[in-house]
């Protein structure tokens, strides 16, 4: 199971495994505060791709449309957070910016439900 979460908000044990899915750390939390088991800045979406997120604006919907392309190219990480689910059970994405629907987290957590609907539909049809 994938689960999106704060960064600020405080670990619990339903959290699983903990994965910061954003290229910034918030200076004011230690990592030991944070319970954070991983860090894959890697994943997180590009500078190009944050344009579309602003102070002053989000346009979440080209945000969504530019990262879920990047996705795309990052097949061996998602797999990698793949295998901390099958491993642990839950992976809790953890995300930087405040807005618990328009964050990085939310997208990454839908592309890897999707695919898991996908394949667990193929199986069935496939006997699996």
């Amino acid at each position: 199971m994938f689960k999106i979460k704060s960064i600020y908000e405080p670990a619990d044990d339903e959290d699983g495994f903990r994965i910061l899915v954003d290229n910034r750390w918030p200076e004011e939390l230690s990592k030991e505060d944070t319970k954070v088991n991983l860090w894959l800045k890697e994943i997180a979406p590009s500078k190009n791709t944050d344009k579309w997120v602003t102070e002053d604006s989000v346009d979440f919907e080209g945000f969504k449309e530019e990262y879920r392309m990047e996705l795309q190219k990052k097949k061996t990480l998602i797999s990698i957070i793949r295998n901390f689910e099958k491993e642990n059970g839950t992976v809790t994405l953890l995300y930087f910016e405040h807005d618990p629907e328009c964050n990085c987290a939310a997208v990454l957590k839908d592309k890897l439900n999707g695919y898991r609907t996908i394949s667990r539909s193929v199986g069935r049809l496939h006997g699996g």
